[in-house]
């Protein structure tokens, strides 16, 4: 069985990195978190977007290359790797996946044809208070005479400050129902959070907002099935965002600690330091193939719930472990920020 990649999977994760490492650098990073408001590189955004990176799990016939997120993971670990401040992962997986799989013909020609030319940030509002129920939504949908009212409340909207439209689950007479929201629309007041990634989420109050029945996204009563079917992906994604974070983090302490010198000799050469680093090593090991197997099954339209929840069991425990070694192994630095 051959697990390699192909030569157009190489070639985009080599462009992904190019670009990323070119345009992400520590001092670029820190500007954009210091010194925009946004806390988003539009630069960035626009080399993606030129680049094609932007379509890369968008169909050809609205612009994009038409990969699986096989190959979106493969995007999403080159950003994590240089932890670049742009809204891929709420645009890619939880906007333009779902309108790619359940939109109709206006609904994908108008968003994904924009963000695969980044001219569009996308995002999705599915996470909820207390226990996180796909089957129920804290918003509520009510019919009118030529369109929809949605009220509720929905917390943890990732780039919702910048996105064009927000996907919203809401309640509806007849079942959940998916939404695409303006969240600049009358009725949408968004309140700001900065996360301990230093990136911005949103809650989200809304009032009587008026959605036309050209933006319901599927149909009313599948509302469930698309949140489940994008929450997957999201997870998915953020493995892979995991991944190159702490591969990243892997490499740095590699170098460190065979250039610090300590008694006239590598710290590296310590076989405390070498455990250490061999533990976050299998970690990390087992984070890609957890994330890759996962990544692929979705691609081929397999069943992966398994594969999923393992691929989130290790981004989650074996990712803390790597980065908290990591850490231990450049004496602690990298705790504190300047204030």
């Amino acid at each position: 069985m051959d697990f390699s990649f192909s030569e157009e999977q190489e070639a985009l994760r080599d462009l992904a990195e190019r670009i990323i490492a070119d345009k992400a650098t520590i001092e670029r990073v820190v500007e954009v978190e210091r010194r925009t408001d946004e806390r988003v590189d539009r630069d960035l955004w626009a080399a993606l977007a030129a680049s094609q990176l932007l379509g890369v799990a968008i169909p050809e016939e609205f612009g994009g290359l038409g990969f699986t997120i096989l190959e979106l993971t493969l995007l999403l670990e080159q950003q994590g790797r240089f932890v670049a401040p742009v809204p891929l992962l709420p645009t890619l997986v939880l906007g333009a996946l779902p309108i790619a799989e359940f939109g109709g013909p206006a609904q994908k020609e108008r968003w994904l044809r924009a963000v695969a030319q980044g001219q569009a940030m996308l995002t999705g509002a599915f996470a909820e208070r207390g226990a996180n129920n796909v089957q129920r939504s804290s918003v509520h949908a009510t019919r009118g005479a030529s369109g929809w009212s949605l009220s509720g409340a929905k917390i943890a909207v990732p780039a919702a400050h910048v996105a064009g439209a927000v996907l919203i689950p809401a309640e509806t007479d007849d079942g959940l129902a998916v939404f695409i929201v303006d969240p600049k629309a009358s009725g949408v007041a968004l309140a700001r959070h900065e996360t301990t990634a230093r990136d911005v989420q949103c809650s989200m109050e809304l009032s009587g907002v008026f959605v036309s029945d050209d933006d319901v996204l599927g149909a009313i009563g599948e509302g469930a099935a698309i949140a489940s079917w994008s929450i997957d992906r999201a997870d998915v994604a953020s493995a892979a965002l995991a991944l190159g974070c702490c591969e990243a983090a892997l490499v740095l302490a590699a170098n460190y600690t065979s250039e610090r010198q300590q008694f006239g000799r590598p710290l590296s050469t310590n076989q405390g330091v070498a455990i250490r680093a061999a533990d976050a090593y299998i970690d990390i090991d087992c984070m890609r193939v957890t994330a890759w197997q996962a990544a692929w099954r979705l691609g081929q339209d397999l069943p992966a719930r398994d594969e999923i929840d393992i691929a989130k069991y290790w981004a989650a425990e074996g990712g803390q472990r790597a980065v908290h070694a990591t850490q231990h192994l450049h004496g602690g630095m990298g705790a504190d920020i300047d204030y």
